[in-house]
């Protein structure tokens, strides 16, 4: 079996208002440890940013991570956004529910501009 770091990994990217963590890979058991420590370690900013364009497989796990993320980011009066889910990713946020407790968009804008849309 492979060890999880070789198959998970999240970039974490800083600007004024808005944090972008990019995950990749699948979000499982194995790995959701990694994605909850990069979601807590995000530094505070009005915009938590999660581009899901590299995430293949999005378990329970994983939709706990974000829900409990988000908790923690709107009680510090912040937004968690998430951003181009795989059409995997997206199928499990619209069948669990997600998508109607977190805004789900498509990048269209540098990550600046994003945040600010609504």
């Amino acid at each position: 079996m492979a060890d999880s770091g070789d198959r998970f990994h999240v970039a974490t990217d800083v600007h004024d208002h808005v944090v972008v963590l990019r995950p990749v890979g699948e979000i499982d058991i194995a790995t959701v440890t990694a994605f909850r420590a990069a979601l807590w370690a995000a530094p505070v900013r009005p915009v938590l940013r999660v581009d899901l364009s590299g995430v293949r497989l999005l378990s329970a796990a994983g939709v706990r991570a974000l829900v409990a993320a988000h908790l923690r980011v709107r009680a510090r009066g912040g937004e968690l956004v998430l951003v181009d889910p795989d059409p995997v990713v997206s199928r499990v946020l619209r069948v669990t529910g997600l998508h109607r407790v977190l805004p789900v968009r498509e990048s269209t804008r540098p990550p600046e501009l994003l945040a600010c849309a609504a």
